[in-house]
């Protein structure tokens, strides 16, 4: 396992494989509705649909690989452009299949973002053959809401809707209301949610062995989200036994995403392509 904290002067390299070429097929992306007819659990606005964006690499570079993204937003919007679409070239280029989900906002009802999550899991493996997707080689990824929804389903997903591995940004990771990101809390699980809600929804204490290897990537700074959350869930993820590695930059705040003004912006580019080449 690893741990690292970049020196105050980053060493600009950008790799080669992080060049923004266009997505393959013929078109930058296609749209897809995420279920068919209405879904299992109804939302309270009728009008947030949950929708899919796929990306698919040149037939040439596909390496089987996919990520599923879930972008940030507090639970209460979804960023899809610089926490979701805008990843797709970069993994793209390294052979990688890029499904974004817009997942419908909870309104309390935590057991919304999970569902349409998963959907979106179950979905990537019903068309892995289509897609040329490995189905054993599905990535979950998330920052910051989204890395609470992409950790909450790497912590309690089986099966078809699990991910075989997971990447963090920033990420919320408890509902303890000590550290937690009292927004998200909030808009997922209501301001008054009982203890065992906020304990179930707590991803640090949902880590077994069969949850999947892990990179977490967060600002030193960060006062939106505490970096204690993702230190936690690191240090669960140690003591489970499960290859995790964290690396934790100076300074940058909350929300940089593809943001190329984040001061580590290549550093981190470089640090994430070489964990996923390490597997």
């Amino acid at each position: 396992m690893k741990y690292s904290v970049l020196p105050l002067l980053a060493i600009v390299t950008f790799m080669a494989g992080f060049a923004h070429p266009t997505p393959a097929m013929g078109q930058e992306e296609f749209e897809l509705n995420l279920w068919s007819g209405s879904a299992p659990t109804q939302s309270v606005d009728p009008l947030d649909v949950p929708k899919v964006y796929v990306y698919l690499p040149k037939e040439e570079k596909a390496t089987g690989r996919a990520i599923l993204i879930c972008p940030g937003g507090g639970y209460s919007f979804v960023a899809m452009d610089h926490e979701g679409k805008s990843w797709a070239p970069i993994f793209n280029n390294l052979g990688i299949a890029v499904v974004v989900l817009k997942y419908r906002m909870p309104h309390g009802d935590s057991r919304i973002p999970l569902e349409d999550a998963e959907g979106a899991m179950k979905l990537i493996r019903a068309n892995a053959d289509q897609w040329r997707i490995n189905k054993d080689d599905i990535g979950i990824m998330g920052s910051s809401a989204g890395g609470h929804l992409a950790s909450t389903l790497a912590t309690h997903s089986r099966g078809d809707a699990a991910a075989n591995f997971q990447i963090l940004f920033y990420p919320v990771i408890t509902m303890d209301p000590s550290f937690t990101h009292k927004g998200s809390h909030d808009n997922l699980l209501g301001s008054d949610p009982k203890k065992k809600t906020e304990r179930d929804f707590s991803n640090e204490q949902q880590i077994t062995r069969l949850t999947p290897p892990a990179i977490l990537l967060l600002s030193d700074d960060d006062d939106v989200v505490l970096p204690t959350n993702a230190v936690e869930y690191y240090k669960e993820l140690f003591r489970n036994d499960i290859s995790a590695t964290m690396h934790i930059y100076p300074s940058g705040g909350h929300g940089w995403g593809m943001g190329t003004d984040f001061l580590y912006h290549a550093d981190m580019l470089n640090d994430l392509k070489s964990w996923l080449l390490s597997f």
